[in-house]
């Protein structure tokens, strides 16, 4: 039977995980609400946060490899809230958010620049997006979010650029999405680049049709809102079109270092 693709909740009134109840709230761009207990802080990329009660106490998150967050256009740092009271997030563009569990003993991948905030007993890394064929044809940045369940349950808020869906794939079963289409998948499930070319006729030229081909058992998380991490700028735009670089040291290197290799550099 093939696996259904199924929207995930847009809403959500009274959400429990690890020391927090949570609720979601908007239309367009939507908040997380955290109430916390007091035992189990809460982790974050410090320019997310909307607002917060005064009790809660936000610090700095110790963080490894920070000078390689900077290449990847990622955050410096992350920070972590404690304490009890209520604390608030969003991001700066419309969407969905929405919770995904995090089985204990289990782990999961992230887009970058996705992740809203996470209960403190799943442990954090990134890491590089292997492959040139990725980082060139995908559009899908170098990097990646980890999230490992090491301490029992976890529990991840992600943001979805229009809405979000996900598909469970059985073992072996196979489903092809555009690059900028995903946004989480399970460590289980197998991932690769699929490049179709087109001709487009005697007169005409060819082109490149591109899909990342992930494969069960596990989750997939999509969105219907094409995500391209190279953003708007104008100067990116070589590294963009064959990459999806995100702005910063890394983008500015990447975008003029590639786009020269293609013959976009000007004099």
């Amino acid at each position: 039977m093939t696996a259904q693709v199924g929207l995930l909740p847009s809403h959500v009134t009274q959400g429990q995980g690890p020391g927090v109840a949570f609720r979601i709230e908007g239309q367009i761009v939507p908040v997380l609400h955290l109430a916390m207990n007091g035992q189990v802080p809460v982790y974050f990329e410090h320019h997310v946060v909307l607002w917060k009660q005064p009790q809660v106490d936000v610090q700095l998150m110790k963080l490894k490899g920070a000078f390689k967050r900077v290449i990847g256009g990622m955050p410096i740092f992350m920070t972590q809230a404690v304490g009890f009271g209520e604390i608030a997030f969003s991001r700066d563009s419309a969407g969905q958010v929405f919770p995904l569990n995090v089985p204990h003993g289990t782990q999961i991948l992230v887009r970058e620049h996705q992740f809203l905030a996470a209960t403190a007993n799943l442990a954090y890394d990134f890491e590089r997006v292997r492959g040139i064929g990725s980082m060139l044809f995908g559009g899908q940045g170098f990097w990646q979010d980890r999230f490992d369940a090491t301490q029992g349950d976890g529990l991840l808020w992600l943001h979805a650029h229009g809405n979000a869906f996900e598909v469970v794939l059985q073992p072996g079963e196979v489903i092809d999405v555009e690059p900028g289409s995903w946004i989480y998948r399970d460590t289980s499930v197998g991932y690769q680049q699929q490049v179709f070319g087109l001709k487009t006729g005697i007169l005409g030229g060819g082109g490149n049709l591109v899909f990342n081909r992930f494969t069960g058992p596990g989750r997939v998380g999509l969105q219907s809102g094409y995500y391209n991490p190279s953003g708007a700028e104008t100067g990116a735009a070589a590294g963009a079109a064959i990459g999806g670089v995100r702005g910063g040291v890394g983008g500015a290197v990447a975008g003029g270092l590639l786009g020269g290799l293609l013959g976009g550099g000007g004099s």
